[in-house]
């Protein structure tokens, strides 16, 4: 568990405000690696995508997510294509459904995308397994 500003932030946030603190901690480096899971990238590309305009707030997500990386010494972990694939859909689910909806409730309706294997239907493993992959985006190959 993490405090930010006395608050704790659980690895597994779920309240609306929790996720904010641990969007809080992620922008400013303070969140362990050991608490940033791919359920807290979900959340915190949810809480960032909330708060304003889609392609500002991906542009902060993506900003964020390599500085943390670099504050945590693996730069080499940020992948362009995956990451980008993930913003854009949570953004799309959003749109579709309600962009006031409680992380809970967004979680809850969308389990897809926390499935390990989401992207084997739209890019092949070597697609996503290259280095180019990892520094651009790569449009779907199938």
């Amino acid at each position: 568990m993490v405090h930010l500003q006395g608050a704790p932030v659980s690895a597994r946030a779920g309240g609306d405000e929790e996720v904010g603190r641990l969007a809080a901690a992620f922008e400013a480096c303070t969140l362990p690696p050991a608490d940033f899971h791919h359920r807290q990238h979900l959340q915190v590309a949810w809480w960032m995508l909330r708060q304003g305009p889609p392609l500002p707030a991906m542009l902060r997500f993506v900003s964020s997510l390599r500085r943390y990386a670099m504050h945590i010494g693996k730069p080499e972990v940020y992948h362009e294509t995956i990451t980008l694939a993930y913003l854009l859909l949570v953004n799309e689910r959003l749109e579709r459904g309600g962009r006031t909806r409680s992380w809970r409730r967004f979680s809850a309706d969308h389990p897809e995308l926390f499935e390990r294997a989401l992207f084997d239907r739209y890019w092949a493993r070597a697609t996503l397994d290259s280095p180019l992959a990892r520094r651009c985006f790569l449009f779907p190959d199938a």
